[in-house]
């Protein structure tokens, strides 16, 4: 039994793509597989441990995010697979790969989360769109996917923002570049 997943290993690939080529597009597969995975988990987390007026409004906008988002997970590791590579969704390996800091709110205000979820979806959907235009030239398929979920994300970003915004337009998050510069501007809406 194999116990050590090499991504990068292929035992094949798909018709017209070089072997390289498909290395570094599981790569960015595998990249936004972590992302998708930790998104997913995070906000279950915060449907858990959201409180305050708005409370059942939060917890009930997070479950269809929950659900789409675990979907684009299995997505992103059949088409590693399809690849010829194999997906790795362990939590240890997440945890010893993601380039970002783990979420750290617990039980909290709907407008303390919320502002964390900002910058949680600035991140992903730039990442998201950092591997779009890679893709560009590496794997038209791949970056059709990452496209369609990037749409999605942009989405329920746009859900939780609008929790933030002003009637002026103005997001209460604004110039924060940290989870807790974000979360002590929950406290000026």
């Amino acid at each position: 039994m194999a116990t050590n997943f090499d991504p990068s290993t292929l035992r094949y690939t798909v018709p017209g793509m070089s072997d390289d080529d498909a290395k570094r597009v599981v790569a960015l597969l595998q990249e936004r597989l972590h992302a998708a995975n930790d998104l997913h988990l995070t906000l279950k987390h915060v449907h858990w441990n959201v409180v305050g007026p708005h409370f059942i409004a939060v917890h009930e906008m997070l479950d269809p995010q929950v659900d789409a988002v675990r979907g684009f997970a299995d997505d992103l590791a059949e088409r590693i697979a399809t690849l010829g590579a194999s997906p790795i969704g362990t939590p240890g390996v997440l945890v010893k790969e993601r380039t970002w800091d783990e979420y750290s709110i617990g039980r909290a205000t709907t407008q303390e989360h919320l502002s964390a979820l900002d910058l949680v979806y600035q991140g992903v959907i730039s990442s998201y769109r950092d591997g779009i235009k890679e893709l560009d030239e590496l794997d038209l398929v791949t970056q059709d996917m990452f496209i369609s979920q990037t749409e999605q994300l942009e989405l329920f970003h746009w859900f939780v923002r609008a929790h933030l915004e002003d009637k002026g337009g103005a997001l209460s998050t604004e110039g924060a570049t940290t989870e807790a510069e974000a979360v002590a501007s929950a406290g000026d809406s």
